[in-house]
């Protein structure tokens, strides 16, 4: 294990863009339904919904989020609607699988959807059996990354020392809740979709993609 991780005991990763690279693009599936949902809900047309769709992501970490404020959506039913896609574009992943599974102490995936689709996608990725739970949105009673309490909840929940965790994730302003609580944080810089901030202070390491990284820090002495 490289050095500078050794004291490492949980490994604790997002799901979407990250589990797999963002040029699968299996959440463009999840945001043009988003989109639709907006629209159908709010009665705006296509252009409209999409802007009020992505000031909500950014203001409020997730567009549910947004529309749970100021107009009461169910979260259920919105979760069920624009999670109703086809996963075709995703395969299994025996190098990652096996990079995960080589990992010392616990492994957590920590994500702002909920567990019937992220068990899917990771069923899809032949990673169904590489941790050992889900901390979805609704364990964060639906107030999602970056809220500080969504970090708290995670490490309350599974009794976690934050300076003895790395969380990896691929939306970078995600990254500062976990770095401020003494968290080891990771970008996975792929590509995806980003806020304004330019700010990377809270950064440890920045990658392209997860895999390589981990058979790196695994082959360091």
């Amino acid at each position: 294990m490289l050095p500078r991780l050794a004291t490492i005991d949980t490994w604790i990763f997002d799901l979407d863009n990250t589990l797999y690279p963002a040029s699968a693009n299996l959440f463009q599936r999840i945001d043009a339904r988003m989109t639709a949902y907006v629209a159908r809900t709010l009665g705006l047309d296509r252009e409209t919904a999409f802007r009020v769709q992505k000031d909500y992501f950014l203001a409020h970490g997730t567009t549910l989020a947004g529309l749970m404020a100021d107009h009461g959506v169910d979260p259920h039913e919105f979760l069920a609607d624009v999670h109703d896609i086809e996963m075709d574009v995703l395969e299994a992943d025996a190098p990652l699988a096996a990079a995960i599974a080589k990992l010392p102490g616990r492994k957590l995936v920590f994500t702002n959807g909920d567990k019937p689709y992220a068990l899917k996608v990771l069923d899809r990725l032949g990673l169904g059996d590489a941790f050992e739970a889900i901390y979805d949105v609704h364990a964060m009673n639906l107030v999602p990354k970056p809220a500080p309490s969504a970090y708290a909840g995670l490490c309350a929940a599974f009794g976690l020392d934050p300076v003895r965790c790395v969380f990896v994730e691929d939306m970078a302003r995600n990254l500062a809740p976990a770095k401020a609580i003494g968290m080891t944080t990771v970008w996975i810089d792929n590509g995806s979709e980003q806020g304004p901030d330019e700010d990377r202070s809270f950064i440890d390491f920045t990658v392209p993609a997860l895999a390589p990284w981990l058979n790196n820090i695994l082959e360091e002495a």
